[in-house]
């Protein structure tokens, strides 16, 4: 028998998954059901699949499936929106939301607007990333007979951040599989190619880890931040421009904290049997 669950899409700056409040519709192989749904012509078409769960150590949890079905560590953008789907859906009214993730507790802040009557709505959520692991910060890699250099920093899950002079030099589909799955990264790894703008503000462009390129990366905007401080290429507060939109990063040197500020949109809702 197929069974019908709810289901809703949101992006955050153009990183959009499907979500599924698994307390009310437990998904028995999250694995394939996100291969399913993440297909663009036979599915729903996203990045992947995540499910909100409960948690006896945080608020919530989240559990992220990525568009081949390998279960991904943390993702920043899923984060926001799944504090802007827990207070717009009334399953909290709480403004600082914890979550509980593979890479451990995150906590979100909730900034609201006042819609008709006693309601309000989610418009931007801060997300306290934790501290970076900061690993090489010029490893020499080379792939597809061309030689770059990269900043090796974990996020709660791996990223080589590249800076280059002209981002729209790189042929991202075909050099950024052959990084991905490169030797020195058996585990494989997130890579974000970066372009400097000024010192506050960068572009970049992400192949994510079992989804490939990405309009988004939140994960991939906080570690291009770190390695921007690492590299002296920019200052602790930085724009980070990607292909479906911004995200504010700030890494503070008190703490050692990395805080990603964003939006969170839904897309839409819908019902479908699996």
């Amino acid at each position: 028998m197929t069974e019908p669950i709810r289901f809703t899409k949101m992006h955050g700056a153009g990183n959009d998954y499907i979500y599924v409040n698994a307390m009310a519709f437990p998904i028995r192989n999250p694995e394939k059901l996100a291969i399913r749904l993440s297909a663009p012509h036979t599915g729903i078409g996203s990045d992947g699949l995540v499910l909100i769960g409960s948690s006896k150590i945080a608020d919530f949890s989240m559990r992220i499936f990525n568009a081949d079905g390998s279960e991904a560590m943390m993702c920043g953008n899923a984060s926001r929106c799944i504090g802007k789907y827990v207070y717009d859906k009334r399953l909290t009214d709480k403004k600082n939301v914890t979550l509980e993730t593979r890479s451990g507790i995150k906590e979100l802040q909730l900034t609201t607007r006042k819609l008709s009557g006693s309601r309000e709505e989610v418009t931007e959520v801060t997300v306290d990333m934790g501290c970076p692991v900061v690993g090489e910060a010029a490893l020499e890699i080379e792939a597809g007979g061309y030689f770059y250099t990269g900043t090796v920093v974990s996020m709660g899950n791996p990223h080589l951040v590249i800076f280059v002079e002209d981002i729209a030099n790189i042929n991202l589909p075909a050099i950024g599989p052959l990084l991905e799955c490169h030797p020195l990264f058996p585990n494989r790894t997130n890579v974000e190619f970066v372009q400097v703008l000024n010192m506050d503000e960068v572009r970049m462009r992400v192949w994510e880890r079992g989804s490939g390129i990405t309009q988004a990366c939140g994960t991939g905007a906080c570690a291009t931040a770190v390695a921007g401080v690492i590299r002296r290429k920019t200052g602790r507060k930085t724009k980070v421009v990607m292909d479906g939109g911004a995200l504010t990063i700030r890494w503070d040197e008190s703490s050692g904290h990395v805080y990603m500020t964003g939006g969170a949109v839904k897309v839409f809702e819908g019902e479908l049997e699996i």
